[in-house]
Parts: C-alpha cells; structure tokens; sequence
C-alpha cells in the first residue's frame, strides 16, 4: 500500500470512530429528566414521596403515550417500570412523577402527572426516560446501555451507569437538578446536573426561555 493510500486509509478510520463517538449519546431534543428525588418519606425528608421530574425542552409538544420511568439500583440493570399516562407535554411543559414513600415524612408535592410505585435510593441509582414499557435488559457496569435503547438516562451517586460521567449524590433534603431549569444536555450526567434543595419545578411556570439560562419562573 502507497504512503498516500495509507495516510487516506488512517484519516477515513479517525473520522469513523469520530462519529462514533460523537453518536454514543444523542442530546435530547424533547423530553429530558430534569429533576430527581429519592428521599421522599425518610427521616428529614423535604417531600413526602420519591419523584422525577421530565422536561419537554424541545419547541413542538411531546407525547408521553408508551413511555415509561425505569428505575435501577446503583449496580444492577434497570428492573422498576413505571408506564406513563397518555399525555401531551407543550414546549417547556414539566411533567411529574409521583412514585414511593419511605415513610411519613415530608411536604405533599403538588398534583402529579402521573405516579408509581418505585422507591428509588435517596442516594445512588439510575433513572432513565424509556420508549416502551419492557425494563431495560442493561445498566451494571457489565452490561452499560446504549444511547439508542432509552430517550435519557442520568446515573447518580455510585451507579453502575451513566451519561458521561456520573451525577452528584443527592440526600433526603435534596434532589438533582439538570441546569438552567432542565434545558442543559450535553449528555454528561457529571456536568448537567447539581444537588440542590428538593424543590418540583411544577409548582410554577417555566418561561421557556433557553437563551437566558438560570430558573426563570413566574407564579
């Protein structure tokens, strides 16, 4: 083989495994999770029951009809389904998931979207956004799975399994947040998300303004 050949033969399989890498997690155009709470019910717990909370941060309404909310402990694949309603999230619409308690602790949360029977960790798990209602066969740390099997995953605390780099642990009295109130998704749990204290982005209006970062609500 010619230098020449070689040289072009080299260059064609760096763009290759550029693209790859580039594709292994597709940013989310619509729906994303934005928000998650494991805590609810625990010993100073801030809200009653676990919750995620999702975001249609896309510019055309987003339907929920056959989505479900899966859960996994920190080291095993996904293994609690959650079937969402049929439903229909407008741009910049928050949809919430009401799932278990651990007790009697906490603040109601608002009128939920949509509930479950899942107690996620307060601490360590995986949460994903899934397009259908069969629980993932993937997420410990032999078996990761790919981008094209679920609409966004964030892994928390120690999970087995993540975005990226893994998301912040959050506690009873916090939750993770995605930034500028949901809109961020570079697909790096690590970065995306911070812990901050258990709010539901639900209980206000989003003004679905990416450009201008940060919360932007009204009342």
């Amino acid at each position: 083989m010619s230098h020449l050949r070689l040289r072009l033969a080299v260059i064609a399989g760096a763009l290759v495994a550029l693209a790859g890498a580039g594709n292994a997690f597709a940013a989310s155009t619509g729906l994303v999770i934005s928000q998650v709470y494991g805590g609810g019910g625990n010993t100073g717990a801030t809200f009653s029951h676990d919750y995620v909370e999702l975001l249609n941060r896309g510019t055309t309404p987003v339907s929920t009809a056959g989505l479900s909310v899966q859960y996994g402990s920190a080291a095993n694949n996904f293994s609690q389904v959650n079937p969402l309603p049929s439903a229909t999230v407008a741009p910049g619409g928050y949809f919430l998931v009401q799932l278990a308690t651990g007790g009697a602790v906490g603040s109601p949360l608002p009128t939920a979207d949509a509930t479950g029977a899942t107690n996620i960790s307060g601490t360590t798990g995986k949460v994903a956004l899934v397009a259908g209602t069969t629980a993932l066969a993937c997420g410990s740390a032999a078996s990761r799975c790919h981008a094209s099997s679920y609409v966004d995953l964030v892994g928390y605390g120690t999970s087995s399994d993540f975005e990226g780099t893994v998301a912040p642990a959050p506690s009873s009295t916090t939750a993770i947040h995605r930034a500028s109130a949901g809109c961020v998704d570079t697909d790096v749990n690590g970065s995306d998300f911070s812990v901050g204290g258990g709010r539901d982005h639900h209980v206000g209006v989003f003004l679905h303004e990416q450009a201008l970062g940060g919360d932007q609500f009204e009342t």
